[in-house]
């Protein structure tokens, strides 16, 4: 049978090769993943390629190698790497160049991966909370959810996921414990006693294969989680994995944000957010509906156990 093609925007990232190996894993063959990189000649794309993963180049700052990439797919996965420059304005100006091009090359369903305006809840008067960048609280949310309106407005068929913090982050990120100067182990979160929905990114691609089974999903935002726990509870689960005790640290939202390393006024920001909105932003991320998704969601513990010695125990 003819397959319906995936254009998969950050293929060899986090959340887009999480999603091309989920097709390639799929058993119903339904779909064929199509990996749009800017790097088509690195070793994570001709490792694509290698399996039968078409590839192709294009560049999210310009829409018509995007158009192109996208000509003939069924669907387009669309997301944006705000970590590679820091800036909203340009993360919200790919957006719209993805919307843009879904909208150009015809696409049935995309997916656009996002998050909540948090000018919602801290609006930049707002003297709690830093205004970042002149016109944002939490850049990364901010500028994700103005290009929101872009899919709407140009008529996109779109599912809006919303993901959730990445367990990854614990190794990619500096995020994991950190041994203080009396040599223990401390996890720290600037969140107090709410819970924080979490997930491991992996799962996002397969969660958003589901979506793309689901048509019925387009026009709905859908949020994703493997589990809600608090900082003391992350921390038991990391102590119990890597077998050492693991404190957890509470420091308040402006301590982070001093904190100086590159994003730490961001995510300063994105974590009271989280916590002062906790009950919203929790109802968002349904770990039932995740599950209905993906069968395989996996739990933090499960995640830890695959895991955990690759998590730098600064």
């Amino acid at each position: 049978m003819n397959k319906k093609v995936i254009a998969v925007v950050g293929a060899t990232g986090a959340q887009g090769g999480g999603l091309v190996r989920a097709i390639l894993a799929d058993k119903s063959g339904e779909f064929a993943a199509r990996a749009v990189t800017r790097k088509p000649t690195g070793d994570k794309a001709r490792a694509l390629a290698s399996q039968g993963v078409d590839v192709v180049e294009a560049d999210l700052d310009d829409t018509a190698s995007l158009i192109r990439a996208f000509s003939g797919a069924y669907g387009a996965f669309c997301v944006t790497n705000f970590m590679e420059h820091f800036s909203g304005e340009k993360e919200t100006s790919q957006g719209r160049s993805l919307a843009q091009a879904a909208k150009n090359a015809g696409i049935k369903h995309a997916i656009w991966s996002t998050f909540e305006d948090t000018r919602k809840t801290f609006p930049l008067g707002d003297p709690r909370m830093p205004t970042l960048q002149g016109k944002y609280k939490v850049p990364h949310f901010d500028a994700k959810a103005e290009v929101d309106q872009a899919f709407r407005e140009l008529g996109v068929p779109t599912t809006f996921l919303v993901t959730s913090f990445y367990w990854e982050n614990l190794i990619y990120f500096g995020s994991g414990p950190k041994r203080g100067p009396d040599g223990k182990l401390a996890f720290v979160l600037p969140m107090g006693s709410k819970k924080l929905p979490g997930i491991c990114s992996e799962d996002i691609g397969k969660c958003a294969l589901g979506i793309f089974k689901r048509p019925e999903l387009i026009g709905k935002a859908i949020g994703v989680a493997g589990e809600h726990l608090s900082g003391a509870e992350m921390a038991a689960a990391l102590g119990s994995a890597i077998e050492q005790p693991v404190a957890f640290a509470d420091v308040t939202p402006e301590a982070y944000r001093g904190f100086g390393f590159p994003g730490a006024a961001e995510f300063g920001n994105m974590f009271q957010f989280k916590a002062e909105n906790e009950s919203a932003y929790r109802r968002a991320r349904d770990v039932t509906f995740s599950k209905m998704l993906n069968p395989d969601l996996q739990t933090f513990a499960g995640w830890l156990s695959r895991n955990s010695s690759r998590i730098p125990l600064g």
